[in-house]
Formats: structure tokens, C-alpha cells, sequence
């Protein structure tokens, strides 16, 4: 048996070129075949199995496809370090962080400047809270503009932390009804986020990507949405970069 089947398959990975990268599993019910992606940060290989599917077909399918998983990895942008001088995304142009010691702890906006003072070592935390805020206020606009163009009563607002969507709609209309969208599109371009908030207010009526959602979709939004896709598609990753 090859050397590497042997190893714990409670631990899965891959061995790479410079590294060893963790694999995670899910067996999904529905599934019919394996599938692979990389996670958006890099750090792990998610395989997704059918619910017979076995650990070792995994390894096997994963140990078979080394090269596309060292051009995903090559693919991802450069993490970027926030400190002062350093610069972020920010409504889909580059914000300067103007640390000075003696400024005042918020963050202040000050054209394609961001200032702020407090100790360096928890910019990181302070940008991002900042950066929180930003997209709930600009969200909530969004999500009201929205809403009113498609007759809805607006629902509550939250914002979303996760890895692999850029937002969601649960709820009935007598139920309460939530959205949530991803914090990280306050660094897109407002066309960007704002095609999400549509997308997810199109689904108040249609809990599907049927032609009638679709249609719904093209009548509220006043931007171009196939735009606004490819920018996610292309763009997407890069607002990992920053913050995680």
C-alpha cells in the first residue's frame, strides 16, 4: 500500500510542494459524486463526498490532483498586513491606514485616508469593528432602497462572517423574516454589494433561482448584474486577504 494511505485518516491531508495541507471531509446525503474546492483563505482542502463515500477515495482524488491544488493556492491573493501606512479595500478603492499616536482610538475618515489612534497592536481588531459598521449602515440603506423597489416590508439585517457565502434569506413573511450579508462586500464596490442585498430581497418572494426569481432579480436592481457577478467571481477572494 502506498505510504501516505497509511496515515491517520482521522487527520486527512494533502503533502504539497511546501506544505502540508489539512483536508475536511463532509459526507452530504444528496451528493452523487466527490467533489473539491479549496477554501477561500487557503488553509484547508474541502472534499465533498457522497454518504458511502470512504476517507481513503478522498486522499486518493485529492493526492491525484496536486498540480490544480498548487495552481488554486498560487491563485489566492497575498495576505495583506495591517499596520500603519498599510492600505485595505474599502467600497471598492484602497483606504491608507494614518496611525498616529495621539489621534483618537476611532477610526476617522478622511478622504483616502483612515485615522486613527490607540495602541498599534489592536489595528487589526479596531479597522475591522470599524469596517463592521460601515457595512451595516451602508447594508441598511441598501436593503431599504430594496425593498421599497419590490413592495417588501424590510426585513431584519445581519451581518454574515461566512467562508463560502456572500449572503442568505430565511424565515417566513409571519415568521420573521432575516438577511444576511457578508461584512466583507463593504470592501467591494457598491455596485457589488448592493447586487447582493438585491439578490437576497428577490428571494423574500422566490426561495429559488427559478426564471421568475430571475426575472424578479432584473426588475429591482438598477445596476448590471452580470457585472456585478463577474466582479465576485474574479474579485471575490481578494477581500479575504485583509481581514480573514
Amino acid at each position: 500500500m502506498i505510504d501516505w494511505l497509511q496515515e491517520d485518516h482521522r487527520n486527512p491531508q494533502v503533502e504539497l510542494a511546501d506544505r502540508i495541507l489539512p483536508i475536511a471531509i463532509r459526507r452530504h446525503p444528496r451528493a452523487r459524486r466527490l467533489t473539491m474546492r479549496l477554501a477561500p483563505d487557503g488553509e484547508e482542502l474541502r472534499v465533498t463526498l457522497p454518504r458511502w463515500g470512504r476517507t481513503r477515495d478522498a486522499l486518493v482524488f485529492a493526492q491525484a490532483r496536486k498540480d490544480w491544488i498548487e495552481q488554486q493556492l498560487a491563485n489566492i491573493p497575498q495576505k495583506l498586513r495591517i499596520e500603519p501606512g498599510a492600505a485595505f479595500p474599502y467600497r471598492g478603492w484602497s483606504l491608507q491606514i494614518d496611525w498616529q499616536e495621539k489621534a483618537h482610538r476611532k477610526p476617522q475618515l478622511k478622504e483616502d485616508r483612515l485615522v486613527l489612534g490607540g495602541p498599534s497592536d489592536g489595528l487589526t481588531g479596531r479597522i475591522r469593528r470599524w469596517l463592521e459598521g460601515e457595512a451595516l449602515d451602508h447594508m441598511a440603506h441598501d436593503l431599504a432602497h430594496y425593498c421599497e423597489r419590490d413592495g417588501q416590508d424590510i426585513p431584519d439585517l445581519r451581518l454574515s462572517r461566512a467562508r463560502k457565502r456572500w449572503g442568505s434569506c430565511t424565515g417566513e413573511r409571519d415568521s420573521g423574516r432575516c438577511i444576511r450579508i457578508n461584512w466583507r462586500l463593504i470592501m467591494a464596490p457598491d455596485h457589488v454589494r448592493r447586487s447582493v442585498v438585491a439578490h437576497e430581497v428577490a428571494h423574500l418572494t422566490h426561495f429559488d433561482h427559478s426564471p421568475a426569481f430571475h426575472a424578479r432579480l432584473d426588475a429591482i436592481y438598477d445596476g448590471d448584474l452580470a457585472e456585478a457577478d463577474l466582479w465576485l467571481k474574479q474579485q471575490g477572494r481578494t477581500l479575504y486577504a485583509a481581514f480573514g
